[in-house]
């Protein structure tokens, strides 16, 4: 994609990094009731420069972002923050904006209904006597567009755009504050990879602008692929800084320093005990929920057996999630034929009761969205799928409520100081193990996960695929859908590939590589 930005010098794109230093924060402390977040943490960052921050889900890297964007005020925390050698006290983001930093959050400040111009100019409209100034909007955006390589009408809703578009359009939005330090949290964890790497050659080009950026991100291919430095992060202290220089730095090096210790085997050992075939799928069609004549899910069949993890394999847009939710209550689409077994006997998954009834269980890759109600503590996230088990004519039993979240509280290793704490305060990770549980208490024959790792760190990472393990040794029949390959290769026994909403091949996940999948993948 030309983006009408010149490329750096030097690996990938990246020039030679200037000496000034354009921010340090300096003895960084924020307490939060009965947690130290943040202990005594300095960071520099250096003009013209890609700055990664990594660490384990918890380990503090939002909550540093958080406080040097504004949305934690000054006097909230101690500690100071220099820019461009000047001390700064933001009260908030408007405050930290107008000194040049901008942050871009996973979860997108888009409006979805307005448009593109709209979008880059919100909050600091083209404005002439408190009257936008549309002509001037739609001229300064189609500008900022074309500098970043998006050709698309500046009219378009943005929701009619990929998420790869969306997340250049936030870049376009700090643009458009004369930004000199753009912070970047999880940029590429919904993108595919070649909308994840535009968004990275995007971040060279606007270095060799003198533009700075301090990547937080848990792919740690694309983070020793692009950056000049790297800080880790470990409970809430910063353990060092790595000068990335002419040669990436190893994966495993940078992974000792975040978890504190070598991780030889990014995944766990299982030996599979597989049974009989617990959840079979005959002819499955799916089609649009806006569009009847346009077919998503193309006459798919599958089985799952007891004991067994299926993977599910696909570019973004394949149609694996559509049909995860079309099979979970018929959630997704319209105009759904085919057949459901479970244990040999056809059921009718027609609504999501019925599907959790029948011991069907769906863990949603949005769990914030989908997956967890926010606002309410862990005990009551733990239950919500089953609450029969902890109530009687319809009184629910806060004991044996009580009880059971704590059972699953340190079966997971859910790191929370209490199950009432919101699950809005917790780690990725850790709101993950609360999905988990909420469907493992409603006793399941068959669970799909749905990029089950999506946006949690390595360690974190490791734990998941260990209570996967677990419940497939308990006879669960797990589906596994990653956008992750090596994820699906190394935990999976049978992987289904997919395209274009249909499946292209069945293959056997101890023999099967990367190449063999994108084979099978581009074959249409």
């Amino acid at each position: 994609m030309s983006r009408g930005l010149p490329l750096g010098k030097g690996r990938n794109g990246k020039g030679n990094c200037m000496s000034d230093i354009l921010l340090e924060m300096k003895n960084i402390t924020k307490v939060f009731p009965g947690v130290i977040a943040l202990d005594n943490v300095n960071l520099k960052v250096k003009k013209a420069e890609i700055h990664a921050l990594v660490g384990e889900n918890g380990a503090g890297k939002s909550t540093l972002m958080n406080i040097l964007s504004g949305t934690y005020p000054h006097g909230s925390y101690t500690g100071d923050i220099i820019v461009d050698g000047k001390v700064c006290e933001f009260r908030d983001i408007k405050h930290s904006e107008k000194a040049g930093i901008v942050i871009i959050h996973q979860e997108l400040a888009l409006s979805p209904y307005l448009s593109i111009a709209e979008n880059i100019f919100i909050g600091n409209e083209k404005a002439r006597a408190q009257v936008i100034d549309w002509d001037k909007t739609r001229e300064d955006a189609l500008v900022l567009m074309k500098k970043l390589g998006l050709t698309d009408n500046p009219n378009t809703p943005v929701n009619k755009l990929g998420v790869g578009k969306q997340q250049i359009i936030e870049i376009a939005k700090a643009l458009a504050k004369d930004v000199k330090l753009l912070i970047l949290d999880e940029p590429t964890a919904a993108l595919n990879e070649k909308d994840s790497d535009n968004l990275l050659q995007l971040l060279l080009e606007l270095k060799k602008h003198g533009i700075s950026s301090v990547l937080i991100s848990h792919k740690l291919n694309e983070v020793s692929k692009v950056s000049d430095a790297i800080t880790i992060l470990r409970d809430g202290k910063a353990i060092e800084t790595l000068d990335v220089g002419d040669a990436p730095i190893p994966e495993d090096r940078i992974i000792k320093g975040m978890v504190g210790r070598e991780i030889t085997d990014r995944f766990p050992k299982r030996t599979s005990e597989v049974g009989k075939v617990v959840f079979e799928v005959k002819n499955w069609n799916v089609y649009h929920p806006d569009d009847p004549e346009r077919k998503v899910i193309d006459d798919v069949s599958l089985t799952v057996r007891a004991g067994e993890v299926v993977g599910l394999v696909g570019l973004m847009g394949a149609g694996r999630t559509e049909l995860a939710m079309s099979l979970f209550g018929k959630y997704y689409g319209q105009k759904i034929s085919g057949q459901t077994f479970i244990d040999g006997e056809e059921v009718r998954l027609s609504t999501i009761p019925k599907a959790i009834e029948h011991g069907l269980a769906y863990v949603t890759e949005d769990r914030k969205q989908y997956g967890l109600v926010l606002i309410d503590d862990v005990r009551h996230n733990t239950t919500l799928a089953s609450l029969r088990q902890v109530s009687k004519n319809l009184v629910i039993n806060e004991h044996e409520e009580i009880r059971e979240s704590e059972k699953f509280k340190e079966a997971l290793n859910i790191k929370t100081p209490t199950i009432l704490q919101l699950a809005n305060n917790l780690s990725g990770g850790n709101q993950q193990k609360v999905v988990l549980a909420k469907w493992i208490f409603a006793n399941p024959k068959i669970l799909i996960l749905d990029e089950p790792t999506r946006g949690i760190d390595v360690g974190a990472k490791y734990e998941i695929y260990s209570i996967i393990n677990m419940l497939a040794a308990q006879g669960l029949a797990c589906v596994l859908i990653s956008s992750e390959m090596p994820e699906v290769i190394g935990m999976s026994d049978r992987i289904y590939v997919m395209s274009e909403g249909r499946f292209t091949a069945e293959l056997d996940g101890k023999t099967a590589t990367q190449e063999e999948i994108m084979r099978n993948i581009i074959q249409r």
